[in-house]
């Protein structure tokens, strides 16, 4: 070795480092020690967390009885094979705990400690294969060979060994563990198996993958896999380097910030100014002071300014405790709106604002009247339910006008977070309270109305579910004290009057469904519809377009054919878009009159009737058309009333008999319930076959086919049971169903008819789509009495009949029985056919 590597060396081990690396590479081997005999019997010493490599001296560590005893046999200058085991925890290994492959060591020392254990100084001599052990007490002894090295190309050696000094040059310079000097030692090593070896031993690896590299056969494959791990080291030694360099930064940052603040702070307290962060605190307390608060949020605003007094104004808590604290302070905990509660003027402003509605401002007027008797009465919770565009959200806004209240309003449709009910806990970055608190914030007041819209709306999922966060705010026994997860405060809610709105109950849990007075709110029939648009619409409608209201006067032939030909709903949005479209088209027409007659005083607008011929020229062709628009011709065919989420509608349920051995067939998109309820009446038939003159062989030869048209429509629900009961009767009996007649209802196997829901919905249908006689269950006569007392002029030109035996319905329904009169014959029995 060079003068100059020597001395380095001694560098490195007067400071205390690398006492290995200088032994090992003054001892660099030439060949093997002549002293080395092989033998194919060898004690075995195992090796934790540790592996051996040829021609490398190490320390090792011996605690284990076998191996202090196999140490009490040797000899100096004994040769032992020395071989890593799988598991470090194993006390004492097996054969299959072992890896095959060691390394047979010479020992140079050994050295006894104080506590009985003792240290071996040992250089690796050969790789080797264990091939048997042969004894494991007192100590290990194997049957071994020696692991040949495959050959490499001395060239390919030469560029592995230039590229391992070249990376291991830089793992010692990003090493803070190592001296700069190293480096330079070793690029002065010349035997390419001593290079791989000494830097596979002292690298900073795992005992396994030290292992595999003691396994290659190959020393060029032990280069490669080397070049890898040095390659991995200098990327985490970089990395590492590049984090400490960040955190040094940020380090000084911080100090430079403080310095600068240390420094403002002196500047404003010369000019007077003094600490803003003490004058923000200041501001608090008086701000506090200043307001009234329930006795447990004082507690809790008291330790928060505290809190916030000994913060850094740098520190992250900092704005999250300001922030809480500017939360807790804008709520309105005492600030209730005064109730001035006057029916006679209640009435007026709900009469003004919604036409009709007779039951839903009878509950509301009832409400405001024990309020004025009880002060401290809790709140309703009612749910308008009803289709789309009947005025339930802006009944609320009415309700608050009625009471002098603030109205509040929350859109619940699609919200599957819990945390948008009871808001998020203040150790989530970006937390927030709940919509009900922010809500509350917005209002001022501590007992608005509060509408919760679309509440049958309410999604789902892994982040917790809404409605179950609504069942403590809709519960007027719990919500006095309801619990936000980021105020942490309870909160009275019991003074709100909160009102919720939906389009169907089905959605709604039952548990929240119980909580909720339900009010349900029916579709407008065209009666009431015409009378909301000039009450309403009409001039809503001219004011936005800027139209003076006496230049347009709209006839009553015209408002029928847009709500009959250009809309089909149950509310009135449609038609006031279609009334806007209308509008428009005068406008325009106004503004080209006025243009053309440029000296006409422009204050003076053109007058503009709109009639009936006018809606067809400028609205196009009618968008709907009535369901019944001819007579029933053929048997087999009746009219059905269904509800609808946007109303009620007709269905037409059709019949027909073909060859085949008495199947049912259903299409149409039916449901099981409507399914069902067509079994039901053909067994029903079945049973009374003799009563309605049918042949046992229509039943048994013969197939029948049910259709409901509308095919991509999904119907369901037991109200069809009569329909199709009717429509069965009339194809097997070959009597045709009365015209202009429609029916609705659930039928059993004893003959009974039951009573069903949504019977104005379905009256209203029926009267849009022509039909001139109804058929009810005799249960829902109070529905049509209650129809009666709100509107009659729905049931006006409508005959109603009421039925509650199956069999009296049919007799009613049923043309009478003319067979010479009939267009289909009922097919005869097929005849038998012999197989051949």
């Amino acid at each position: 070795m060079p003068e100059k590597a020597k001395e380095a060396f001694e560098r490195i081990t007067s400071m205390g480092i690398l006492d290995g690396l200088v032994n090992s590479i003054n001892q660099q081997p030439k060949s093997t020690p002549q002293e080395f005999e092989f033998e194919n019997t060898l004690p075995v010493l195992p090796l934790r967390n540790n592996v051996l490599f040829p021609d490398i001296i190490i320390p090792i560590s011996i605690t284990r009885k076998r191996s202090l005893t196999l140490l009490e046999t040797l000899k100096p200058n004994s040769t032992v094979v020395f071989v890593s085991q799988k598991d470090s925890d194993i006390e004492n290994p097996q054969e299959h705990d072992l890896y095959t492959i060691g390394t047979i060591g010479m020992v140079l020392r050994v050295l006894k400690m104080p506590d009985n254990t003792s240290s071996l100084i040992v250089q690796g001599i050969k790789r080797i294969a264990i091939l048997d052990i042969e004894q494991y007490d007192p100590f290990m002894v194997a049957k071994i060979e020696l692991s040949e090295e495959a050959e490499s190309l001395d060239l390919e050696l030469d560029a592995y060994a230039r590229s391992i000094k070249h990376i291991t040059a830089k793992v010692i310079e990003l090493s803070p563990n190592f001296p700069n000097e190293a480096s330079y030692a070793i690029q002065n090593i010349e035997n390419h198996p001593f290079l791989i070896h000494f830097i596979s031993s002292n690298l900073n690896l795992p005992a396994p993958e030290k292992q595999k590299l003691l396994e290659s056969s190959c020393l060029k494959t032990r280069a490669e896999k080397l070049t890898e791990y040095l390659n991995r080291e200098v990327q985490v030694l970089e990395l590492s380097k590049q984090i400490q360099t960040k955190v040094k930064t940020d380090i000084d940052q911080s100090q430079k910030e403080y310095l600068l603040r240390q420094q403002l702070k002196t500047i404003q307290n010369e000019l007077g100014e003094g600490d803003v962060h003490v004058h923000d605190i200041q501001k608090l307390r008086q701000g506090k002071e200043s307001q009234s608060f329930p006795d447990e949020v004082n507690l809790v605003l008291d330790k928060e300014i505290d809190k916030l007094s000994r913060l850094n104004q740098a520190s992250p808590d900092y704005s999250l405790t300001r922030n809480y604290i500017d939360t807790i302070m804008g709520l309105p905990w005492t600030t209730f709106s005064e109730t001035h509660i006057n029916l006679h003027e209640s009435e007026q402003i709900l009469n003004r604002d919604h036409y009709g509605l007779g039951k839903v401002k009878d509950r509301i007027l009832e409400y405001l009247a024990v309020l004025k008797l009880k002060s401290n009465l809790k709140a309703p919770i009612l749910c308008f339910c009803g289709p789309p565009g009947v005025g339930k959200t802006s009944l609320g806004r009415s309700i608050a006008r009625a009471l002098g209240r603030k109205f509040v309003r929350i859109s619940l449709g699609g919200i599957r977070d819990e945390a948008e009910i009871r808001g998020h806990r203040r150790t989530y970055i970006g937390a927030m309270p709940g919509r009900i608190i922010q809500s509350l914030k917005r209002a001022g007041t501590s007992n608005p109305v509060f509408m919760l819209d679309e509440i049958d709306k309410i999604g789902h999922d892994f982040r917790g579910n809404p409605s179950s966060a609504l069942l403590e705010v809709l519960d007027p026994s719990q919500n006095y004290s309801f619990s936000d997860h980021y105020l942490e405060i309870p909160y009275d809610l019991s003074k709100i009057m909160f009102l919720a709105t939906a389009n169907s109950l089905d959605t709604i849990p039952s548990p929240l469904r119980d909580r909720m007075e339900i009010i349900p709110l029916s579709g407008y029939s065209e009666y009431e519809k015409q009378h909301i648009s000039h009450q309403f619409l009409i001039p809503r409608q001219l004011e936005e377009h800027g139209i003076p209201n006496e230049s347009v006067v709209f006839e009553n032939h015209a408002i029928k054919k847009i709500i009959s030909d250009y809309t089909r709903e149950a509310g009135v949005r449609n038609l006031e878009r279609q009334i806007a479209n209308v509008c428009r088209i005068i406008a325009k027409n106004m503004v080209l009159k006025l243009e053309k007659n440029a000296n006409v005083n422009h204050s003076q607008s053109p007058a503009f009737t709109v009639t009936e011929k006018f809606i067809k020229e400028h609205l196009g062709n009618e968008l709907y058309f009535r369901d019944v628009t001819e007579p029933v011709e053929l048997s087999g065919i009746a009219i059905g009333l269904a509800w609808t989420p946007t109303g009620g509608d007709i269905l037409f349920f059709e019949s027909t008999v073909m060859k085949g051995s008495g199947r049912l067939i259903l299409t149409g998109q039916l449901g099981e319930v409507m399914k069902e309820s067509a079994q039901a009446a053909l067994s029903y038939l079945k049973s009374c076959a003799d009563y309605f003159k049918i042949p046992d062989d229509a039943f048994r030869y013969w197939d029948v086919h049910v259709h409901i048209p509308q095919g991509s429509i999904p119907k369901d629900g037991p109200s069809a049971g009569v329909t199709i009961l009717a429509s069965l009767a009339s194809i097997y009996t070959q009597r045709k169903v009365k015209p202009k007649l429609a029916m609705t209802g659930e039928i059993t196997l004893r003959g009974r008819i039951l009573p069903v829901g949504g019977i104005k919905e379905k009256v209203l249908a029926a009267k849009r789509a022509g039909i001139k006689e109804v058929l009810l269950p005799k249960r829902n006569k109070k529905d049509i009495q209650e129809i009666k007392s709100t509107n009659s002029e729905v049931l006006k030109y409508l005959s109603i009949k009421y039925f509650h035996e199956m069999d009296d319905l049919i007799d009613y329904v049923l043309e009478p029985d003319t067979s010479a009169e009939h267009n289909l014959k009922l097919p005869d029995k097929p005849s038998e056919t012999t197989e051949s």
